[in-house]
């Protein structure tokens, strides 16, 4: 009460959920979802998903995104809950992270017992020279648009991290949390599309639509997709499938992509009127980053 306006990061425009098209939809796959669809779902996500998820993927983040390779999760959170001890069953011991990290990502990544590594980042991105003396296989990377410090990680570091992995046989964890919001230029394609056998890409909705949906997912090395689900179908037997049925019939008849155009637009718009804010009110302030970003 009293603040007129809500700064905090990481947090989508809620107001501007597709309230009306998510209802019809959802009311069409309740008329036309057979009885048995009903029943506990594929671990890995509805097939109908699976297939809409890779085909968007592919067109908009150059990913290489086989159905069967991905996973649907509860966010991107879910994700990092599972791989670090997926890691550790596998014999890690370190998890390498870009310094500095999210902070609501620390303690979740710290509670399934790995050992995080950091390893600074400058203009150009994680310094991959110092990622290799942490001696980490697995590392966690935001490459088209570190946060917080908003940097773009350089074609010559994308090339260094994955010479880097292939060299120690390492993971590497893409976080694509915002990649398609990108505004002065066309969006960088994904590090997974340069080597889907060393990258798991992550993605979700929450910045996209609504981080109430819990619906995200995992593009990730076969051995891995198949970790992956198992995990889903011990812990929680899998996303609610209503709901990945309306994503997928959002996404397959253009609604989801006209609604990210219209996002991208409003989220420049309320950028540049901000940075115009900070020039003429806080002049000694400098803007780091991209131009990306809620």
């Amino acid at each position: 009460p009293g603040i007129a306006y809500d700064l905090r990061p990481g947090k989508p425009d809620l107001a501007a959920f597709p309230r009306d098209r998510w209802a019809a939809t959802l009311r069409d796959v309740l008329r036309e979802l057979p009885h048995s669809a009903l029943n506990y779902p594929d671990p890995s996500g509805v097939p109908e998903l699976r297939a809409e998820l890779a085909g968007h993927l592919a067109r908009v983040r150059a990913a290489v995104a086989d159905p069967a390779a991905l996973v649907v999760t509860a966010g991107v959170a879910q994700m990092l809950a599972i791989v670090p001890r997926v890691l550790i069953e596998e014999g890690h011991r370190l998890l390498a992270v870009e310094n500095p990290l999210g902070h609501h990502q620390i303690p979740m990544i710290r509670a399934t017992g790995v050992e995080l590594a950091g390893v600074p980042v400058d203009e150009e991105g994680i310094d991959v020279d110092a990622l290799a003396r942490t001696r980490a296989r697995a590392v966690l990377v935001t490459p088209a648009h570190q946060f917080p410090t908003g940097v773009v990680l350089s074609p010559r570091r994308r090339a260094a991290l994955i010479d880097w992995a292939r060299d120690v046989d390492a993971l590497i964890i893409e976080d694509d949390y915002d990649g398609e919001f990108r505004y002065d230029r066309d969006p960088v394609g994904c590090l997974q599309g340069l080597a889907p056998e060393r990258v798991l890409l992550a993605g979700s909705v929450s910045k996209a639509l609504s981080p109430a949906l819990r619906l995200g997912w995992a593009v990730a090395p076969p051995w891995l997709a198949v970790r992956l689900r198992a995990a889903r179908g011990l812990h929680d037997l899998g996303s609610p499938v209503l709901d990945q049925h309306v994503l997928a019939r959002l996404i397959a008849g253009g609604e989801y992509s006209r609604h990210l155009r219209q996002m991208r637009r409003t989220y420049r718009d309320r950028r540049d009127a901000f940075v115009a804010a900070l020039a003429e009110r806080l002049p000694e302030v400098r803007v780091h980053g991209v131009s990306a970003g809620l």
